[in-house]
């Protein structure tokens, strides 16, 4: 099974027809469907198995940090001004929902998941001003407004819910609190859920099995030295996201390379626990390079899946 972890490069438009400039003038126009579209028919054409909405609003701390009640985005800065409160509306159904139009027009059978960025990295991320004196207090609040955000997500048609928490491999947070407030979302939900948890994670593996999901999602092209920690791991039920693309890198990897690079990781995860994907989100690539990125990485996912049967 192939996935994307969330973003894809944005390209937002202006108002490119009749219909879509009237729009524009009563102040309807949306540019950022055009860029939503982009994301679905590219992750689509490169044959990936779950999609995403490609994350094309914003950063993953601005689209949640603009929309929850308590938070605001000020010079580019996220911020904590009062008591943190679940949103009114959702902040991704809608996007998503507009993804599986997509899907169903073009006659796909993709499913999409919905992606959350995770109470403790937004907690982290943003400067506190108000109400809070110390951080687990703010993460467990963020954990409350995230779980009604997941709800929406999952009510719209996720069929996997992925939590992003790229703060828990810094070795900076409460990795207790993170846990608690990781478990005040899934419980919740009934579709599988996954914990993105990218960079060097050896100091932190042991601890995030413990986290209540079904997928741990970690990066493998871009700090290789993660497979050493998971050869020693007892994985029990949990599967690997196993991110073989290095999304920080331009140089779009062979066909072989991604090939044994998962391959690596197929002998220590095994195949029945393996989902391909790449190491984070490709937000800030070129958009002719995601895509390359993203087929190669499914031609290589196929040929070995071929090789077996």
């Amino acid at each position: 099974m192939t996935t994307v972890v969330g973003s894809y490069p944005s390209q937002p438009s202006k108002p490119r027809n009749w219909r879509e400039k009237l729009l524009n003038i009563i102040g309807s126009y949306d540019p950022y469907k055009h860029a939503i579209k982009i994301a679905v028919k590219d992750q689509i054409k490169a044959g990936i198995d779950i999609i995403s909405d490609g994350q094309v609003r914003g950063d993953m701390i601005s689209i949640f940090a603009s929309k929850i009640p308590g938070m605001k985005v000020e010079n580019g800065t996220s911020k904590i001004i009062s008591r943190i409160l679940p949103p009114q509306n959702p902040i991704g159904a809608q996007d998503l929902k507009f993804s599986q139009r997509i899907i169903k027009k073009l006659g796909g059978g993709q499913k999409i998941k919905g992606i959350i960025t995770g109470p403790t990295t937004l907690v982290h991320s943003s400067r506190i001003e108000g109400f809070y004196e110390n951080k687990e207090k703010a993460i467990m609040d963020m954990a409350e407004a995230l779980k009604r955000e997941a709800s929406y997500l999952e009510e719209a048609g996720a069929s996997m819910i992925q939590i992003d928490e790229p703060f828990l491999s810094t070795g900076t947070v409460n990795i207790k609190t993170a846990k608690k407030a990781v478990k005040r979302i899934s419980d919740v939900i009934s579709v599988p859920v996954a914990l993105h948890a990218c960079g060097d994670i050896r100091e932190v593996f042991e601890d995030l099995l413990k986290f209540n999901v079904e997928i741990i999602d970690c990066e493998f092209a871009g700090n290789p030295k993660n497979l050493e920690i998971i050869k020693d791991a007892e994985l029990k039920d949990k599967k690997i996201g196993f991110g073989c693309i290095d999304t920080k890198s331009q140089k779009i990897e062979t066909i072989k390379e991604i090939k044994n690079l998962i391959k690596k990781g197929i002998k220590v995860i095994g195949e029945e626990k393996i989902i391909i994907d790449p190491d984070c989100g490709m937000r800030k690539l070129p958009r002719n390079v995601a895509f390359s990125k993203l087929k190669n990485m499914v031609e290589a996912a196929n040929a070995l899946q071929d090789n077996s049967q």
